[in-house]
C-alpha cells in the first residue's frame, strides 16, 4: 500500500473523535490558511500522529509542515531515521523540514537534547510563519512525566504537564491530540494499517531517567495497582489542570502586582498560600526572570511576604525583595 492508503485506514481506526477534546475544539475554530508543524521523530506516535492528521484534515493537508531534527547520537541509525522520515513525507505530499545537531553530543542529557530539538522547531516554525505545533505525546507519556514530577517535588504546574494545549510566552502553541490514547493502541493501529516506524534501541536501555521509569517503574505500578493506572494518571491529570485553572484564576483577578512591577502584599492577607506562592513565582519571573533563588530560599521570601513586615532579601548577585509599608519592590545594589 502507499502512503495516503495507510493514512487513510488509519483514519478509519482511530477516528477524528478519539482526539483530545479540547484540541478539537480549538483546531475547529482555526483559520485554514494556518501552517501546521508537525514534529515527527519517525518513531511510533509521531508517525502516527502525521497519518491521522492528513487523513482527518485533508482541507490541510498542503499546509502541513513536518519537522525532524536529527540527534546525530546514534550514527548510521540516526541517519536512517531521517531517511525514513523524508520518504514518509515525500509518499504523502507532506513538506520536510530537517537539521542536524552540529558536533559530537554522546552522552548529552535529556534537557541539552530537547533544547537543541525546540530550538529548531522556533527556527523553522519563524521560516514558514506557523504558530502551532502538533506533537505526539500519548497518554503513557502523562504516568511517565507525572512520576519524574513526584521524584523532584513538583507542584501543580508540573504535575498537569504534558497539557493538551500549552502556549508559551513566544505565542506558539503546542498541540498535545494523543493524551486520550495509550501507546498500544497506537502501535496497533498502525500495524493493522500497514506502517512501519522507527524503533530507538536506547529508549530499552537506562541511560535516561524517563527511559528507567518507563522500562521499570511504569510496569510494576501498573501491576501494583492491579488497574489500569495510566488511565489513571491521566484523569488526575485532567483534574490538576483544572485546580491549576482556578488558582491561575484566582490569581489574576487579585491584580496584586502592578504596572510599575511592585507586589501588594497587603492584598494577599487571609489568601491561601497556593495563591500566594504564585503570584509570588509570578512577580519573580517578572523583575528577576534569571534570579538564582533555591527552593529554600523561595519558601523563606513566601513566609516573609505571608507575614508582611519589613524585609530585605537577597535574591542573589546585587538584587533584593524589599518589603515595605505592605509593598514589595526590587532593589538593586
Amino acid at each position: 500500500m502507499t502512503w495516503p492508503e495507510k493514512a487513510g485506514r488509519m483514519g478509519d481506526l482511530i477516528a477524528r473523535s478519539a482526539f483530545h477534546p479540547a484540541v478539537l475544539a480549538w483546531s475547529a475554530a482555526r483559520r485554514k490558511s494556518e501552517v501546521w508543524s508537525v514534529a515527527l521523530s519517525g518513531g511510533s506516535d509521531s508517525v502516527a500522529l502525521l497519518l491521522l492528521l492528513w487523513a482527518h484534515w485533508p482541507e490541510r493537508r498542503g499546509k502541513l509542515v513536518a519537522l525532524h531534527f536529527n540527534h546525530r547520537l546514534r550514527g548510521r541509525e540516526s541517519t536512517a531515521d531521517e531517511v525514513f522520515c523524508r520518504k514518509l513525507c515525500d509518499g504523502l505530499g507532506v513538506h520536510l523540514e530537517t537539521d542536524r545537531w552540529p558536533g559530537r553530543n554522546g552522552g548529552a542529557s535529556e534537557a541539552a537534547a530537547r533544547a537543541a530539538r525546540h530550538g529548531f522547531f522556533a527556527t523553522r516554525m519563524k521560516a514558514h510563519r506557523s504558530t502551532v505545533l502538533w506533537l505526539a505525546h500519548q497518554q503513557d507519556d502523562i504516568a511517565e512525566t507525572m512520576l519524574m514530577r513526584l521524584a523532584r517535588g513538583s507542584g501543580l504546574g508540573g504535575l498537569t504537564a504534558p497539557r493538551p494545549i500549552q502556549t508559551g510566552i513566544d505565542r506558539r502553541t503546542h498541540l498535545r491530540p494523543l493524551l486520550t490514547l495509550k501507546k498500544s493502541e497506537l502501535m496497533a493501529a498502525l500495524r493493522r494499517a500497514g506502517a512501519k516506524w522507527r524503533d530507538d534501541p536506547t529508549n530499552e536501555t537506562g541511560l535516561y531517567f524517563r527511559n528507567r521509569v518507563r522500562n521499570k517503574v511504569l510496569p510494576g505500578w501498573a501491576k501494583a495497582a492491579g488497574r489500569d493506572a495510566v488511565a489513571g494518571a491521566a484523569r488526575s491529570r485532567e483534574l490538576l489542570e483544572e485546580d491549576d485553572e482556578a488558582l491561575k484564576s484566582w490569581a489574576q483577578k487579585l491584580a496584586a502586582i502592578h504596572r510599575d512591577r511592585v507586589l501588594d502584599v497587603r492584598a494577599l492577607a487571609a489568601v491561601p498560600r497556593a495563591v500566594t506562592r504564585r503570584i509570588l513565582h509570578q512577580w519573580l519571573l517578572t523583575v528577576v526572570p534569571a534570579a538564582d533563588l533555591s527552593r529554600q530560599g523561595f519558601e523563606l521570601l513566601l513566609r516573609a511576604v505571608e507575614r508582611g513586615e519589613p524585609t530585605k532579601f537577597s535574591l542573589g548577585r546585587k538584587d533584593f525583595a524589599l518589603i515595605k509599608k505592605g509593598q514589595m519592590s526590587l532593589k538593586r545594589g
